[in-house]
């Protein structure tokens, strides 16, 4: 008999049937009451146990950990919280679990803090709350595809090693068969690179942006989704080493239809979420509240998790120019009374988190795209204004997280493309193929990124970016 999921069952219409199911063991009370989950679902399925016609050896080993398969038949349930339950008449321990071991790691019965779960990744998994986002992370990216896939994009692949730095940052891990320890060197006494693999400096890519647009001008609309890097030593809540982007890239397509893909898109993939992870969200906010009772009422999140996710849904996105959000920002009472951490100024500053944040929750109150940003701060690709000063460049606000989406309009005309990438030191010869895209059949064409881990960080409410990827980084190890 072919074993049925957890979720299968719980949802099962039919009762009084033979079942097979396999699991971990979550408790067993009383010698009778298992506790059993298969990550089908954060829900457990109670297996009851009569002790009386089992040996004692096995059920000394139905242990906390513990995998096991258990043959019987579903029956609606007696006790509360669940609807059926399975009456035990064939159970077999696949996988012992020792408690003396259990009570050294995370998957002991009892309350753990984050940061005590990412020291133990490779079991972290097995916790409600990692189970939780784990489900929901592989519905948003299967979101990703349907929506793209059912309006009209190609799925292209973008490089993994690349040569070009797309955003210009500089921050990026180098890729090699050089001998580290006595690589060649040239004349000059520099790493000859000529004797590398692919005979020129390479490294992990940060973005598969300028390769998406040569397919957007071949193929219309595209999109990548795929590994990033970026070599940015930064500890904080924000930032990875190696995250996932989404990159659309539409050909013909101007700013103002760039925000309203923005748009439809993350309203697309949130509802999705909310449509398809409903036991998983009410699990994260409610774990959520509970948390937020230890901190000062001015730290607590205005909105529960789903009420924020209703109301990316419920709210058209504020779009307001660069010029007039600093306008705003410079005569808010937090920059008059220097609450910011970071004071605005004067016109052309960098906004930070905390402005973003202050857009969208305390100002409009709805998301927020911000356009037309000063073009001294954004990348050498994006199109130039008639006023010669800002870039049809934007970002996507979202509230308790601040950007969550950068995109531009691309900058068709070569003259213009190729005297800014001379003012930024950008080498021709190393882009010229970025350049002759706008030798042969030039045109309006637009994209956005967005980090796909900041889209499940925002969707299941948890505050630290490493606790929604499948390994976090910690310094000495790659992996784990």
């Amino acid at each position: 008999m072919r074993h049925k999921t957890i979720d299968e069952l719980l949802n099962s219409e039919k009762t009084h049937i033979e079942v097979t199911v396999k699991g971990w063991v979550r408790s067993f009370r009383s010698n009778r009451f298992i506790a059993l989950n298969d990550g089908s679902t954060i829900n457990t399925l109670q297996c009851v146990v009569d002790f009386e016609n089992f040996e004692d050896e096995v059920l000394k080993k139905v242990t906390v950990g513990a995998a096991i398969k258990v043959v019987g038949t579903l029956v609606e349930s007696q006790g509360k919280g669940q609807k059926v339950e399975v009456q035990v008449s064939k159970l077999t321990v696949l996988g012992e679990a020792k408690p003396e071991d259990v009570k050294l790691t995370i998957l002991s019965p009892k309350r753990h803090t984050l940061e005590t779960l990412r020291e133990q990744a490779h079991l972290r998994i097995r916790t409600n709350t990692f189970g939780a986002v784990m489900r929901t992370r592989s519905k948003l990216a299967f979101a990703v595809h349907e929506y793209f896939q059912k309006n009209g994009f190609n799925y292209m692949h973008s490089p993994i090693i690349t040569g070009s730095d797309a955003e210009g940052a500089g921050e990026m891990f180098r890729v090699s068969a050089l001998d580290p320890k006595n690589p060649p060197l040239d004349e000059n006494g520099n790493i000859d690179y000529k004797q590398d693999f692919f005979e020129k400096e390479t490294n992990l890519t940060v973005s598969g942006q300028l390769e998406a647009e040569t397919y957007a001008m071949a193929l219309g609309k595209v999109y990548t989704f795929g590994p990033t890097f970026r070599a940015e030593n930064s500890n904080t809540s924000r930032h990875l080493a190696e995250f996932w982007m989404i990159e659309p890239e539409v050909a013909f397509n101007d700013l103002d239809a760039n925000m309203d893909l923005a748009e439809d898109f993350i309203k697309y993939v949130v509802k999705y979420a909310l449509d398809n992870c409903a036991d998983d969200l009410e699990f994260l906010e409610n774990r959520l509240l509970e948390e937020e009772k230890n901190k000062p009422q001015n730290e607590r999140s205005e909105m529960k998790l789903r009420e924020k996710l209703h109301f990316i849904l419920d709210n058209n996105f504020k779009r307001v120019s660069y010029t007039e959000a600093i306008d705003i920002l410079k005569n808010s009472t937090p920059n008059k009374k220097k609450k910011f951490k970071y004071l605005i100024e004067e016109w052309g500053a960098d906004l930070q988190s905390e402005h973003e944040r202050f857009l969208v929750e305390k100002h409009f109150k709805c998301p927020v795209i911000l356009f037309d940003y000063p073009a001294k701060i954004k990348a050498f690709y994006m199109r130039l204004n008639d006023d010669g000063k800002t870039v049809r460049a934007m970002d996507v606000l979202f509230p308790g997280i601040g950007e969550i989406v950068g995109g531009s309009q691309r900058e068709e005309r070569f003259d213009v493309l190729k005297e800014k990438m001379a003012a930024m030191d950008i080498d021709e010869k190393e882009l010229y193929w970025y350049l002759d895209l706008r030798k042969f059949g030039t045109a309006v064409h637009s994209g956005f990124g967005l980090g796909f881990e900041r889209l499940v960080q925002f969707t299941t409410g948890m505050g630290n970016i490493r606790d929604v990827i499948p390994y976090p980084r910690t310094p000495g190890n790659a992996e784990f």
